[in-house]
Parts: structure tokens; sequence; C-alpha cells
């Protein structure tokens, strides 16, 4: 009896060492971003260039994401259920906002693409006004999930709303084919975010072999960046799945479901989300001299 109890124990602790883990990764997420989003307000040069502006996107997107996650996460975890129109409410922003980091990371890719490629397009295709309707295409196109999330509102009573859940997407699954719908448009999404990263790294390692010089030096540089919104882009295009592997794993054994589960946040919701701040927060020379005048009494 002591050993069962001592195990019940260990399992507990083991819990709440995973949750106040996450807690930290996300608080100290957030932070670093806010202070990236700060440093993107300082100089004219930021709010005015297209890459920028669309990094900012992401810094937002993916704050706003590890929010209102975390939230669900502890909602989870405490088993605190809210009402089902409440949990509508705060489902939509997490929906759209899975989608748009991926998204804007296409987009992102693209602008190198044109910057190297098309050099001499690259001030007409990315203005600042191109950038804006830019952002409105890829939060029109990220909000296309959520039309699944309003095909619930049909098919549920009017009670229904009023129910105590814990709050989960899962929650507005009621059909088989509602969640058919579902993987469609993430596969959907994903041959396309994919073949974009793709075609844009093969047209740039072209450019990148007849450069010479100083614009070998700068291309090679937009290369590895594509490379390193690919793996990025690859980990957010990841999670898409992840729904579709935990539902199965679920099947099999309930103590591996949520060590899947905890590995998938980790690695394809977390993870994701710091690779921003290092692409453009250290990588990027302009950005990393702000980011170091902001800690000097004579900014740069």
């Amino acid at each position: 009896m002591a050993g069962n109890n001592s195990v019940v124990v260990f399992a507990q602790r083991q819990v709440n060492d995973r949750v106040i883990i996450v807690q930290i990764l996300v608080l100290f997420f957030l932070c670093i971003n806010l202070l990236l989003i700060v440093i993107f307000f300082k100089k004219e040069c930021f709010y005015t260039t297209t890459r920028y502006i669309l990094f900012a996107v992401t810094l937002l997107s993916d704050s706003l994401l590890l929010l209102v996650a975390d939230i669900l996460l502890i909602f989870v975890y405490f088993q605190y259920s809210i009402q089902v129109w409440l949990c509508i409410i705060i489902t939509i922003p997490l929906i759209l906002y899975i989608t748009v980091t991926p998204v804007t990371l296409t987009a992102m890719t693209l602008e190198r693409y044109v910057a190297i490629c098309m050099p001499l397009r690259h001030a007409e295709l990315c203005s600042t006004r191109s950038t804006m309707n830019c952002i409105l295409i890829i939060h029109c196109i990220s909000f296309v999930p959520c039309i699944i999330l309003s095909l619930f509102f049909a098919s549920a009573s009017r009670s229904f709303y009023e129910q105590q859940v814990v709050c989960s997407v899962e929650v507005f699954m009621l059909h088989i084919w509602q969640e058919h719908v579902r993987s469609a448009v993430n596969q959907l999404y994903f041959l396309i975010m994919c073949s974009t990263i793709v075609f844009s790294y093969i047209k740039i390692m072209k450019v990148a072999r007849a450069a010479s010089g100083e614009n070998r030096k700068s291309t090679q540089k937009g290369l590895k960046t594509v490379m390193l919104h690919g793996f990025q882009l690859l980990l957010c295009l990841i999670q898409l799945w992840c729904p579709f592997i935990e539902s199965a794993v679920l099947k099999i054994d309930f103590t591996l479901f949520v060590n899947v589960r905890y590995f998938n946040y980790i690695v394809f919701y977390i993870a994701p989300r710091c690779l921003s701040p290092l692409i453009y927060g250290l990588r990027d020379e302009t950005f990393f001299l702000a980011f170091i005048s902001l800690f000097k009494r004579n900014p740069v």
C-alpha cells in the first residue's frame, strides 16, 4: 500500500513539475517577444521594411498563441470548466493564430525570394502598402480553419452553449465529418506551404551559385534564412498533425497519450516560437545592434 502511495505521489509531482516547466518557458519567451516588439517600434527602418513588419506579426501571433494555449493548459490541468460560449471566444483566436504563424513564415520566405531573385521589383512588390495588404490576406487565409468551427454552430443545440466543459478544440468536434474536414484543410495547408518553401529554396540556390563577391555573400545569407524559415515552418506544420497522432495514441494508452501530448506541446508549439527571436534577434545585424543599444545609455 505504501509502495502504491509513493507511485501516486511521484506521478503527481512529475505532472506538477511539467506544468511549472511550461510556465517558465512561456514566461521567458513572452518576455523576449515583448522586448523585441519594443525594439521594432524604436526605429523607423523596422516598421517600414516588409520583412521586419512580417517578423513583428509572427511575434504578436506567437505571443497571443502562447498566452491563450497556456491558459487552456491550466484549465485542463486543474479541470476548470467554463460555459461553451466562453470556450468558443477563447478557442477562435487560438485556431486563428496557430495558422497565422506558418502562413506568415511562408510570406517571409517569398519576400526573401523576391529580394534575391527579383531585386529590381522588390521595392514595388514589397512596399509598406503591399505589406499591409499581405497581412490582411494572411489573416483571411488563416481564418479558414475557423470556418470548420462555425460548422459546429449549425449542428449544436442552443442548450449546449450553456453547458460547463473543460475547454479544448475537441469539444466542438461533434461529428466525424468535422474531423475529416479539419484534416483535409490541414493537409492542404501543409502541401501548399511546403511546396512554396521548396520552390523558393531551389530558386535562391540557383542564384547563389551564379552570384559572386558581395552578392554571393548576401545570397548565401538569404539561403540560410530560408532554411531556418523552412525548419521553423516544418515544426509549425507538424503541429497540425499532432491532434491526429494524439487521437490514435489515446486509443492505445492514456498515460502514453499524456506523455505524447506534453512532448508535442514543448517541441511543436513552444519551440517554433523561440526560433523567430533567434533568426531576427541574433542573426540580423541591424536588429542585433538595436537590441544591444537598448541596454546602453547612448542608443545607436
